[in-house]
């Protein structure tokens, strides 16, 4: 069992592909979570990601493996975007994609509406709205404010799998377990709305948001994802460690609404503790599995150390080139098999637990999840 052949993925939280041509070093800077050039000498492509895409994605394009980044470049523009878009996502293999919408651009270029993404994929492709994004389209004064944006998120999210909140870029993850009271939200408002309407970044409203997403779920039945750990320069990261969130955690338990930690690393044995000790919380790796490289499988047992096998769930995080897409399923089956092959080999389990375990995480820890 060195590479695991799961029947099915399905990839819980995602955003769209860039059906443009981007220029080779747009290219690259999507290999990287930073949203700065590249200090002089260096290149994305020299990194554990990279050395990824290079094994993994040039086959589905004709060449052979670790082909040189300049040789893969120069045969994707033969191709052309739409084919080589075409052959990699084909080649990711995922059953369905949980996109998350309040991404529409990468690299200064369009994101592919979630109909054309299912058109070029033919898998199912379900909407994740991001809570902030919602919020921050909402015109009410400050004193509606609170019950506009319960409204217009109720609205977003009825066609919806599931919400997702950025909290962890805007202010951090060290959420109260109280609700902000209702006074100190329309102040909150009224400050913004003089400000001109500008990113929502304050903590009173932000709060507000979260608690109002827990309201809206419970309704809808739909779990909350939350973003944590590492990410674009945009976020400090000891703010982004999801053990803050554990008095939100206590506090939300009664609502019954699932809590979805994405991401995780370098935080991933934290998201995974929580993941153990609260019923409603799960977890994934997301874009870990892509940016560890050769790593994945050590960090994927590391994961597993802590978290419920029924917890975990597979994303690739993906955001704008269809190679990250491609990346993350190989690597997941790569390094998960690996690691359950390791775990038969030692006997910490029966081949039928390590195909049920690749199963559960693979796809249907995520069906169960979403009601997919």
């Amino acid at each position: 069992m060195a590479r695991l052949e799961a029947p099915e993925l399905v990839d819980h939280h995602c955003h769209s592909v860039v059906a443009a041509e981007l220029a080779d070093d747009a290219l690259a800077g999507l290999l990287t979570e930073s949203d700065r050039p590249p200090a002089p000498g260096c290149s994305p492509f020299d990194s554990a990601l990279g050395l990824a895409v290079r094994r993994w994605c040039p086959p589905a394009l004709g060449l052979p493996a670790h082909t040189t980044a300049a040789d893969y470049l120069a045969r994707r523009r033969e191709l052309g975007a739409a084919e080589a878009t075409r052959r990699l996502l084909a080649a990711a293999g995922l059953d369905t994609y949980l996109v998350d919408t309040g991404l529409t651009t990468a690299a200064g270029q369009e994101l592919l509406p979630l109909t054309e993404l299912a058109g070029v994929t033919g898998a199912a492709v379900r909407e994740v709205v991001r809570l902030e994004t919602v919020a921050e389209a909402v015109t009410a004064d400050a004193g509606d404010w609170p019950r506009a944006v319960g409204e217009a998120l109720a609205a977003a999210a009825a066609g919806a799998v599931a919400v997702k909140s950025v909290l962890a870029y805007r202010h951090g993850l060290a959420a109260p377990a109280e609700r902000p009271p209702h006074a100190a939200v329309v102040a909150a408002a009224g400050r913004r709305l003089r400000g001109g309407r500008e990113r929502l970044a304050d903590p009173v409203l932000l709060h507000h948001l979260l608690w109002t997403a827990v309201d809206v779920c419970a309704d809808l039945g739909l779990p909350i994802q939350l973003h944590t750990g590492f990410g674009d320069p945009d976020l400090t990261l000891h703010r982004a460690d999801p053990s803050l969130l554990t008095d939100f955690i206590r506090a939300a338990e009664p609502s019954g609404v699932p809590l979805v930690l994405l991401h995780a690393y370098p935080y991933h044995r934290q998201a995974a503790w929580l993941a153990q000790a609260f019923p409603m919380v799960h977890t994934d790796l997301g874009l870990t599995a892509s940016y560890t490289g050769p790593r994945v499988a050590a960090v994927l047992g590391e994961m597993l150390e802590l978290a419920p096998f029924g917890k975990l769930l597979f994303s690739t995080d993906a955001y704008g080139l269809p190679e990250l897409f491609l990346v993350s399923a190989a690597q997941f089956r790569h390094g998960l098999g690996g690691l359950l092959a390791e775990w038969r080999a030692d006997g910490a389990c029966s081949e039928a637990d390590a195909q049920r375990l690749a199963g559960m995480v693979a796809a249907g820890n995520a069906r169960r999840l979403y009601a997919l």
